[in-house]
């Protein structure tokens, strides 16, 4: 018996080990295999592009998405450039622009088709709208015969050669939206993220001018906090907390005042955000712009609140509270239009808002209940 014992013990460390290496090395091979390109690593596409790549300068140029920029001046009016970047089954790109906006620069941008085909062409950039994003245009001096993109190790390699003395040190660099392939040569879907930059060409150094994901995140959350989630409870609390007088005044102002502090900065960083992605979000703005003015009238009633014993006391609660409702109807609707905007193909941030929404609706229909049973 003694002796099952120690056998079974003996498996069962052994069978443990296993597992424990097994996983491990597959974590470390996922480890090693997801950094497959870096400025430290010995980087040549060889025969793969036109030009030797072996020399270029290095330059991680955006961290987020792990964007690599080797470039090199291998002539009077001549300039290497090769992008690397992971492969998001979409496409990658980098424009060149005269002030750092993506109206107007030219960029290069290249995917690998559904087919397997690989697409490199010159875009110009003539505006927001998708007619004015014309293939085959643009003022870059390319040298079409050097334009490749090459498929390696989940990255995409975008090389091409340009014939000029000194390229635009205003670089701007974007991602399409992950697994979504543009289907033919010409037509692109809007992107997933972009950063404009500055680069040193004689240092290699890269420096963000204003990549927008952090600004994004920063409106979406105050928004969503502000007006989506502190201003319904202000009004839940104003609705089946009277009785807890004067608690319930209280709490219910300082709620919705925290609420209006946290959307009116939202609506800031809207603003900010608007005129750095340069992109026409017209109903979302009206939206935001309307439920700020009731925000502000609301906080004007309550500063011109009359005495409870006034004869217009009434019609100041009609207005009150007819106002917060549609308050509180718009910024739902416009979080939710907010989310699909930012291109949240994951339902992340859908579904985290739709439960506190379910979480506020179960919780008031229960307390309204209880108030219609005390009545």
């Amino acid at each position: 018996m003694k002796k099952s014992c120690v056998l079974v013990s003996s498996s069962t460390s052994f069978f443990f080990f296993f597992f424990f290496f097994f996983f491990f090395f597959l974590g470390l091979t996922s480890l090693v295999s997801s950094q497959t390109d870096s400025c430290n690593s010995n980087f040549d596409l060889g025969s793969l592009v036109s030009f030797n790549t072996s020399t270029l300068r290095c330059s991680l140029v955006w961290t987020s998405e792990d964007y690599i920029l080797r470039y090199a001046r291998s002539g009077p009016n001549l300039w290497d450039f090769v992008l690397s970047a992971p492969d998001p089954k979409s496409y990658v790109a980098i424009g060149f622009s005269s002030d750092g906006s993506m109206v107007g620069s030219s960029a290069m941008v290249g995917w690998i088709g559904r087919d397997g085909t690989p697409v490199i062409k010159q875009y110009h950039l003539g505006g927001t709208k998708e007619s004015l994003v014309r293939p085959d245009q643009g003022n870059l001096p390319l040298i079409n015969s050097t334009a490749m993109i090459v498929s390696r190790a989940s990255r995409l390699f975008l090389a091409f050669q340009l014939n000029t003395a000194q390229p635009s040190s205003r670089i701007i660099y974007s991602v399409g939206p992950s697994n979504l392939v543009p289907l033919s040569n010409s037509l692109l879907f809007e992107h997933r993220d972009k950063v404009s930059t500055t680069l040193d060409y004689s240092t290699g150094q890269s420096s963000a001018d204003g990549g927008y994901s952090t600004l994004r995140r920063g409106h979406g959350v105050t928004a969503m906090l502000g007006w989506g989630i502190l201003m319904p409870i202000g009004a839940s609390i104003a609705r089946y907390f009277r009785h807890w007088d004067p608690a319930w005044f209280y709490s219910h102002s300082s709620v919705q005042g925290l609420g209006f502090i946290f959307g009116l900065t939202a609506v800031i960083l809207g603003f900010s955000l608007e005129d750095k992605i340069s992109t026409s979000v017209d109903t979302h703005k009206a939206l935001g712009i309307s439920i700020l003015a009731l925000g502000c009238l609301q906080v004007l009633a309550i500063l011109m609140r009359p005495d409870k014993a006034s004869k217009v006391r009434k019609y100041w609660n009609w207005y009150h509270y007819i106002v917060g409702r549609v308050l509180i109807a718009f910024a739902i609707a416009n979080v939710f239009y907010g989310i699909s905007l930012a291109d949240d193909r994951s339902g992340t941030w859908n579904a985290a808002y739709g439960i506190v929404l379910a979480i506020w609706v179960l919780v008031s229909i229960v307390l309204e209940i209880r108030m219609w049973k005390k009545d």
